[in-house]
């Protein structure tokens, strides 16, 4: 068991954040924010992020491994056929990585190939199955395997989506052997507070995500950009007037962990280039550092 399943297992409140591969083989910067990291429960590591072509994880999650971090691998679907798929979960497990964030990926023509043939032969749901199916000791063509892998399997949810839509989405995740789920950015407690009454009962812990803002700009970007983000006019306000607007960001993100805290399982941080700012954020918002 990973030591990231032993923490979710023990029902304490987790804290994820999330590092990006660098375009290129120059990983020092990435080494350095995960360092700013080191507080957190896991890092996450992003698979082709924005379908924009980095590092693959696999190789960052490696390294963050030997230097005594705990990386869950993001895994996309929009790259890879089911043998691909299939091997890197393989290789994952063993080069030491357990965690795998299962997820559809962000569409090519939204990157910086949009000429990139995308390939989804695998669903999200397909992918949990088959992660699943090589526990077992077999293959999806029913090969066996020698030797079989253990993984703790996550996926990702989304509050703002119309949960008679997304909570049947969830339970099937959760029936394909997701283990955790980490969310969509929260902005609105309350509004995630009714998701979580539907969500609850699925009995998977679920991981509130934290997008920081760095402007009004960007909470405009996130609102007419990205499905099931909405940032509220409060708070594109608040930043808009603030004066200096990382303290700004930083105040507003402690001041939703705290909103989120007893509605959930923990927090994923995604603070997109501004790690050296988790310690200050997980601080203002009471959580150890």
């Amino acid at each position: 068991m990973s030591r990231f399943a032993e923490v979710l297992k023990s029902g304490r409140f987790v804290v994820t954040a999330e590092l990006s591969p660098p375009k290129g083989v120059a990983i020092e910067d990435a080494l350095g924010a995960a360092h700013a990291l080191k507080g957190v429960d896991a890092i996450n590591v992003t698979d082709q992020q924005a379908a924009v072509m980095r590092l693959g994880p696999l190789a960052l999650c490696r390294i963050l491994k030997e230097r005594g971090f705990e990386p869950i691998c993001q895994l996309t679907c929009r790259d890879r056929n089911r043998i691909a798929l299939q091997s890197d979960l393989l290789s994952a497990y063993v080069l030491g990585i357990e965690n795998i964030l299962c997820l559809t990926g962000d569409p090519t023509t939204t990157g910086d190939h949009p000429d990139a043939k995308p390939v989804f032969d695998l669903d999200v749901i397909g992918l949990l199955k088959a992660a699943k199916t090589l526990e077992s000791g077999r293959d999806l063509a029913g090969n066996e395997l020698k030797g079989s892998p253990r993984f703790c399997l996550g996926a990702a949810a989304n509050p703002g989506a119309p949960l008679e839509r997304e909570i049947p989405r969830l339970k099937e995740k959760a029936s394909a052997g997701a283990m955790f789920f980490q969310t969509q950015a929260v902005y609105d407690p309350e509004a995630f507070e009714k998701f979580m009454e539907q969500a609850r009962p699925l009995g998977v812990p679920v991981i509130a995500g934290i997008v920081v803002l760095k402007s009004g700009n960007m909470a405009r970007y996130l609102n007419k950009n990205v499905p099931g983000i909405s940032v509220p006019q409060s708070l594109i306000d608040e930043m808009d007037s603030a004066k200096d607007k990382g303290d700004k960001g930083i105040e507003i993100a402690a001041r939703i962990i705290k909103g989120v805290k007893g509605l959930c399982q923990g927090v994923h941080i995604m603070s997109i280039g501004w790690e050296k700012r988790v310690p200050s954020i997980l601080e203002a918002a009471g959580l150890p550092v």
